[in-house]
Parts: C-alpha cells; structure tokens; sequence
C-alpha cells in the first residue's frame, strides 16, 4: 500500500511539474494574464516591461491638459511640461516574481490563479512642483484682476476718495496641490481640462473707513534752494512720486521703491552725491533730500521707523542724525510702517522758493495736551588735518577742481514727549556717526612744456591746495594764446601774475542714489 502512495505522489510532482512554465531556469518571464493598465506583460522579461511601459508614458506625456484660469482664460500645458514621472516602478519586479517563487504547488497555483482572474496593476504618476508653480505664476498669474484698494486724492485742501476694484487672483498653493491630486488620482491619461482654484481678492477701503483721514500727524520742510537745476530736478521728482500716497494700517512704506528706478526715463538727472568720502555725479543725487525730509515729518508723526540709515557724510539740510539715507548700492532704504488704526495720507509739495514739504495725514488719536519735538546732539567733532591733491594727466595743466572738508561727526537724535509744555520723557532715537574726509583736488598736469610740468608737480608735492591752485592759475596764463584787440594782455615776464578764480569748492550733499 505504501508503494502505492508514494507512487502517485511522484506521479502528482511530475505532473506539476509538466504544467508549469518551463525554461524558468532561464530568465524568468511575466505569466500571462498580468496586465499594467491595459498592457499586457505576457511573456516579458521585468527588464523589457518596464521598458514597455516607459515608452506608454512618454507616449501620454505629449496629452494636452488645459488649465482654466481667471475669467476663463486658458493655459495650455502637457504633462512632460510639469515633469510627469512614474512613481510606482516597484510593481514590475512584483509582476515579474508572480508564480517564479515558492515551492512547486505555490507556483502552481499562482499560475492557475491568473487563468481565472487577471493581476491588473494600476500605474502612479508624479509631477514637478517646481515646475507647476512656475507655469502658475509665470504663465496663469497673468491673468489675475488684482484688487485695487480705495485711495484718496488731496485736492483745494480736501479729500476725494477714489474707490477700489475687488479683484480675482489664481491661489497658486491650492491649485498646485490641485494639479498634483489630479495627476495622481483623477487623471485618465488623455486629453482633459482643468479648472484652477480662482479665489477673490478683496479691496480695502471704504468711504466711511477713509474720511477718517482728516487730521494733521506731522508735517516737515527743507530748503534745497542752494542747489542747481539737475538736484532741484531731482528733489522734485522723488516728491511727486511720493506724493498721494495711501497706506493702510499694518502697511509698510519703502521710500527705495516708491522712488526707483533711477534712472532718466524714471525723471532722474545727473547731480552730486556721496561715494566713498567724494562727491560725484550720479543719477538722482538729490533724491536723500526727500528722503530726509519724509524722515522728519514720519517721527513727528510717530509712526513705527523700521529702517533708517545716516549719510556717510554731514549733510547740511537737517540737523546731525536727523537724516535718512537710500542708496541702491548698499542697500539703504528709509521704511516706516502706519502704525495706527486708520488710513494715512501721505503729501508731498514742491514751493517756488524751493522749499519741500511732507506732511502726513490721519485720523488724530493723541490728547491735544500731548506735544513731541526731536533735538540733535552732537556728541563729538572730527576735523580733517590734511589735505589730498590728485594729479592726473587726463586733464589739461591749469585745471584744478576742489571739494571742500567734512568734519566728522558722532551725533545723537533724541525725541522730547510733553504733556501740558512740561517734557514727561526723553528717548534716543538713532545714533549716527559721519566720516571725516579731507578737502582734496583734482589737478591737471597734461602738458608739452617739460618746465611747466615740473613746476606743477613741484607746487603739487607742497601738498597745499592753495599754493596749487596759484601756481596752475599762473601756468595756465602763460599758457593761454596772445589776447586779441580789447582783451587784457598776459602779465609780463617778471611781474605778478594775476591768479584765475578759483573754482567754487562743492558743498555736502548726499549718498549716491544707486
């Protein structure tokens, strides 16, 4: 009986045997009836399915997704453009050990399994949401109807509100995740569309909310009436643009970015300015002025300054400290945000005599006993003890040009709060420290005569502005052409010779403008 048994049990291996795939000691190959989608892997090695199935997805990477952004615009994108992958590859090596495991009857059954029901594996994409938040902001955002919040106009000593314009903006955020979900859930690997999440983006401001806008906080002057046409130009310039300006509450006003670019197109000459302890000539020197002057009136106002920086050198339109820089090169900016619970109305005005206001607007909450007044204190002097003369031979022998000393100077700037005239507290508001910097020339020593040469370069060594100025004054004369009928006839041989005028030594301005 026992032979018997073991009889058929050999017989049932071999016969298991017979039934299952042979050659599997060769490569193995995916059974029939396992399916990616609807791709059949029968008879594939795990290395040619994948392959297969590459190829399906770069095949439907080419499919046209249409995203509907506001109104109804449409962006057309594919999904190679967000960079759609296949995130699911592990399915292929399980389809490929699907009845290649196990024991002879695991095997078996795995096989006889399939012919009553199909294995179906589902692929899984992913996309780049670099790359989908790129298109959105680059390519939907164009579309956005931003908001426009109500703003006021100050005109014949009133106020006109300009109402505002409720907008619609792409949220980039819900729609990104929106992309991703559709592409990993919904997607049915063909043409589609699909609409961005568009939420409204309100304006602020309201008649009621910006008539509150009626009182005096603080209002400041300068004079720039010393200055020539290009800086006057300039001042007036960064006035009118920052002139008519509304901010909210919690609204932080950058000074760089009402007034930049600078540059002509943007109303910008060339005048002086600061730069490394010299004054040159730069597009929109001037334009610290009107920040300063904004300074002034924003602290009498006592509104929140958030960024505030000194000139490197003294100017002389303000007391010590009581200035404040931009400059686009070391990224100074004058900032200050509206710190009180209504609208803020910002004027600026131009006078005849050249004279520039700023004088802020807003709803009064301080008690009429309250006063606040700002005093400069200088707390020490830097005086130049030397003198710089630059020869240079770009110009010609005779020409000098001079800027004038800056003393040094370590200031304090203190504000004084009164109730009733009496001071009930003293605060420092900034410390500033200012460079000291040499009176310095320029002089020209081009020239064909060897003895004029060097008798400049000899004046020159001297290091003694005056003594140059003298001397080049004197070299130029004997230079200069016969005088023709009428004219002043040169000194003669011997004599004195009658100096030119000196040049008009520069005065302190400000930071260059970029």
């Amino acid at each position: 009986m026992k032979k018997i048994i073991s009889g058929f049990v050999c017989f049932g291996l071999a016969f298991l045997v017979s039934v299952l795939p042979v050659k599997a000691q060769e490569e193995n190959r995916i059974l029939g009836g396992i399916y990616a989608e609807d791709m059949s892997l029968e008879g594939k090695t795990a290395d040619e399915a994948r392959r297969m199935i590459e190829d399906y997805v770069d095949s439907i990477g080419s499919k046209v997704i249409t995203l509907v952004a506001v109104d109804g615009n449409e962006i057309q994108i594919t999904p190679a453009d967000i960079g759609l992958c296949w995130s699911n590859q592990d399915i292929v090596d399980e389809a490929a050990r699907i009845g290649q495991t196990g024991n002879v009857v695991q095997r078996y059954k795995a096989a006889k399994d399939l012919e009553h029901q199909n294995k179906v594996y589902n692929l899984e994409f992913d996309v780049d949401m670099d790359l989908v938040n790129t298109i959105l902001s680059e390519q939907c955002s164009v579309y956005n109807l931003e908001s426009k919040d109500a703003t006021l106009l100050r005109e014949n000593e009133s106020f006109i509100v300009s109402p505002g314009q409720t907008g619609q903006v792409v949220d980039e955020a819900a729609s990104a995740e929106l992309i991703s979900d559709f592409f990993r859930e919904d997607w049915n690997r063909e043409d589609d569309i699909l609409e961005l999440v568009v939420i409204v983006d309100e304006a602020r401001g309201t008649e009621e909310e910006l008539s509150k806008v009626k009182d005096v906080l603080g209002t400041f002057t300068t004079s720039f009436s010393t200055s020539g046409a290009s800086r006057s130009a300039n001042v007036r310039n960064g006035c009118e643009l920052i002139n008519g300006t509304t901010l909210y509450p919690g609204d932080e006003f950058s000074t760089y970015e009402a007034v930049a670019p600078f540059t002509a197109a943007n109303g910008y000459y060339m005048a002086g300015s600061y730069l490394n302890g010299q004054v040159v000539d730069s597009l929109g020197g001037g334009i610290c002025q009107v920040s300063t002057t904004l300074y002034n009136a924003v602290l009498l106002s006592e509104l929140e300054v958030t960024e505030r920086h000194n000139h490197s050198m003294i100017v002389t339109y303000v007391d010590p400290s009581a200035d404040a820089a931009i400059a686009e090169s070391s990224g100074k900016d004058f900032k200050f945000v509206n710190n009180t619970d209504a609208p803020i109305y910002i004027e600026g005005k131009i006078t005849e005599d050249k004279r520039i206001s700023f004088t802020i607007y807003g709803m009064e909450t301080r008690d009429s006993s309250h006063g606040v007044r700002y005093e400069s204190e200088v707390v020490s002097k830097t005086y130049p003890d030397t003198e710089v003369i630059y020869a240079t031979e770009s110009l010609p022998i005779g020409s000098v040009s001079v800027q004038s000393a800056h003393i040094g100077y370590k200031a304090n700037l203190w504000k004084i709060v009164t109730e009733n005239g009496i001071e009930v507290s003293r605060e420092k508001v900034n410390s500033s420290t200012y460079q000291v910097a040499p009176r310095t020339a320029t002089v020209g020593v081009a020239t064909a005569d060897p003895n004029a040469h060097a008798e400049i370069m000899a004046a020159i060594s001297t290091n003694n502005i005056d003594h140059v100025k003298n001397v080049a004054a004197a070299l130029a004369a004997a230079a200069a052409p016969p005088a023709a009928e009428g004219e002043v006839p040169p000194p003669a041989e011997g004599a004195a010779p009658v100096p030119a005028p000196a040049p008009a030594e520069s005065v302190p301005v400000e930071e260059p403008a970029q």
